[in-house]
């Protein structure tokens, strides 16, 4: 039989102590911004407009600088300083859209194109170079062959290298057929 302590008048609890006593601290202070300077990975999938309105939401009292930047994975097969990236009418539409979605919530957001062999790579990269202290990537529910959930290369080497906080903002599950 398990017995628990009772309470006693005449003994007092370390809680009920004076000493012990105050104000109780709050869990997050609304006043202080969340971040100075965003970095937001854009992929081009659903999950960038999500990202980006969180983002810009969170972003908009403190006047925080965002940047939007989306990366083209360079083949290892072709040199690195190949011309790829400016070329890409897809890579531009995914800044433009990004761009579009902060100002039509009144907020600025820097849009960058980069190219790299890795992308998780450029992402830490990018936020080291700018002195970011947040960095948002988006994730789009997917299963692999099996059913088990595939979170990908890049969110796994960013979470471990980023200098910074790291959200990653996963897309909702979709429903099920009936």
């Amino acid at each position: 039989m398990v017995s628990w302590p009772s309470y006693r008048p005449g003994l007092s609890r370390v809680a009920d102590r004076p000493e012990n006593r105050g104000s109780p601290t709050a869990v997050s202070d609304p006043t202080l911004p969340v971040f100075k300077r965003a970095i937001v990975a854009l992929a081009g999938g659903p999950q960038d407009d999500r990202i980006v309105r969180v983002v810009t939401e969170l972003a908009r009292a403190p006047k925080a600088e965002i940047v939007g930047v989306h990366v083209v994975e360079v083949e290892w097969s072709m040199p690195l300083d190949a011309d790829i990236a400016s070329r890409s009418e897809d890579a531009q539409q995914i800044l433009d859209q990004a761009e579009m979605t902060a100002e039509s919530l009144k907020a600025r957001l820097e849009p960058v194109l980069l190219q790299a062999r890795e992308v998780g790579a450029a992402l830490v990269d990018e936020a080291t170079e700018r002195g970011a202290d947040l960095l948002v990537l988006g994730l789009a529910y997917r299963k692999r062959f099996g059913g088990d959930f595939a979170i990908g290369r890049t969110i796994p080497y960013v979470l471990k290298h980023a200098p910074c906080t790291v959200w990653v903002v996963r897309e909702p599950m979709p429903e099920e057929p009936a």
